[in-house]
């Protein structure tokens, strides 16, 4: 069945059906314009886990969103698809996280890598096996990139992007990213990890393709990151704490959005760690953090970008856990279909 014919046959006012993709949809990788990639990866994991179950959740609770989006009503029409969840790969992850909580918990207990063989051992595996991730990671997006489709990533822990922001940096000479996060993630190697999710945009910002990393609502960081921070003029930084105080003293979330979009180059990568919103909306995520941005700022965050005639090459959520309910999934499900919609607008 082509494109047109699915298009032609589906309604988008029925209940969600569990026989089609992600939110109901009647499409597949092939046909649609975007497509996620789930990565159920959390390997370094330092405090709580439960991401590498998150793209599955997400999927299921995506079944329960109506797909009616006001900015664009027929959104649903360009084509959305999620790829197979590589359970290859979570399994294998699975595996490794025993191994390094083992390591965590030693290392919690001073003893360092430099000093145990066998802690040596198991680091050098890790940093192999995440780096390998990584790989799998840039390869599947590129296949997609190649194919002109616009690519969204959703993890995991917050170490899973880095592949699709490599793949992007192979299409694009110059982009910057927005990282929507309670953490800075400019940590070199957390706890000797390479590939750490406390590392991201500290791998990241390696690439020469990015020309600017704009920070929207860090609130927990360390003395090692805010050197980086004012060191770096890539890096702009708007800590929640300014943000908020801001906001007490009169001045507009749409002023300071303004501000926010005015760092940003005209193509933008947006990086979304869930617990870079309030707690209550995601309290299942690995490190929650007090404070953070509600659901609705993100979204006109996101709106305001589109409307500033920036473009969104690709993005990804993560840190999502489910936890005993489906309320962090929900969150999620809602957020990613909004952003999937900016995005397509945005191109």
């Amino acid at each position: 069945m082509s494109k047109l014919d699915k298009i032609r046959d589906f309604d988008p006012n029925a209940i969600g059906d569990a026989n089609n993709n992600i939110y109901g949809l009647p499409f597949d990788c092939e046909d649609a314009s975007i497509v996620i990639i789930p990565v159920p990866w959390e390997v370094t994991v330092s405090y709580s886990g439960g991401t590498a179950d998150g793209p599955e959740a997400v999927f299921e609770a995506s079944y329960q969103v109506d797909l009616y989006d006001p900015l664009l009503p027929d959104a649903w029409k360009l084509g959305l698809a999620m790829d197979d969840v590589n359970l290859e790969l979570k399994v294998k992850g699975q595996k490794l996280r025993k191994k390094a909580e083992h390591y965590i918990d030693l290392y919690s207990q001073g003893k360092l890598p430099q000093k145990n063989a066998g802690m040596r051992k198991v680091l050098a595996e890790l940093n192999q096996a995440c780096g390998e991730m990584n790989q799998w990671v840039k390869a599947e997006s590129l296949k997609y990139l190649n194919k002109g489709k616009i690519v969204a990533l959703l993890g995991g822990d917050h170490s899973t992007p880095l592949g699709l922001m490599q793949a992007l940096s192979e299409k694009h000479a110059s982009f910057g990213v927005l990282h929507i996060d309670a953490h800075a993630d400019l940590r070199e190697a957390y706890e000797g990890f390479e590939f750490s999710h406390a590392s991201i945009m500290y791998n990241a910002i390696k690439m020469p393709q990015l020309s600017h990393l704009v920070q929207v609502g860090i609130r927990d960081y360390c003395e090692a990151e805010v050197k980086l921070i004012n060191a770096d003029k890539r890096i702009t930084t708007f800590f929640d704490r300014e943000i908020k105080h801001q906001q007490y003293e009169g001045k507009s979330w749409a002023a300071i959005c303004d501000e926010i979009i005015s760092k940003l180059p005209e193509k933008v990568y947006l990086s979304l760690d869930i617990d870079g919103l309030d707690p209550k909306l995601c309290p299942n995520t690995g490190t929650p953090v007090p404070g953070g941005l509600e659901y609705d700022e993100v979204v006109y965050l996101v709106e305001k970008l589109v409307k500033a005639k920036k473009k969104i090459i690709g993005f990804d959520i993560n840190e999502v856990a489910p936890g005993d309910d489906e309320w962090d999934a929900n969150v999620a499900a809602r957020l990613l279909y909004r952003l999937v919609n900016l995005c397509a607008m945005s191109n």
